[in-house]
């Protein structure tokens, strides 16, 4: 009798694939859960004065593989991740990191001043801190009731 190591991630995985074959067979443009897999995680977060998105980006070597787009209530990332060394397929036996593009759009808590944004990348992490619109700014207009 032959012992196989026990692996409880296998049937997830299994049925991932199944998933992702189901889904996308027939619907062309669907999204796919190994979309899901693609999108870069995000945290949203608001301090005082400003609003802060930090992005997992593991694999950017060029600042021109990312592009930031931030308008007064969403922030919009996309870029390419690219990876230097070509495995030949035939040597290839599990491949999960991503390569490609990638595109997220998110939407801020607050409205923001975007002209004002500032990005920077460390340790496969960008931050965009975003100062926030003064909300004195705002006037509250009298109504005449007649």
């Amino acid at each position: 009798m032959n012992l196989v190591p026990f692996d409880p991630f296998r049937h997830l995985e299994n049925m991932k694939n199944e998933l992702d074959r189901i889904f996308s067979a027939g619907f062309p443009g669907t999204f796919s859960l190994m979309d899901a897999f693609r999108l870069p995680r995000v945290d949203v977060y608001e301090l005082e004065k400003e609003v802060v998105v930090r992005c997992d980006l593991p694999g950017i070597e060029r600042k021109e593989d990312i592009h930031i787009e931030v308008s007064e209530n969403h922030v919009s990332i996309h870029g390419t991740v690219q990876r230097m060394e070509e495995v030949k397929s035939d040597r290839m036996y599990r491949q999960e990191r991503y390569e490609g593009n990638f595109q997220r759009s998110i939407p801020l808590p607050v409205s923001v001043k975007s002209d004002e944004a500032k990005a920077s990348y460390k340790n496969g992490v960008l931050e965009i801190r975003i100062p926030k619109l003064n909300p004195e700014n705002r006037r509250r207009i009298d109504i005449d009731f007649q």
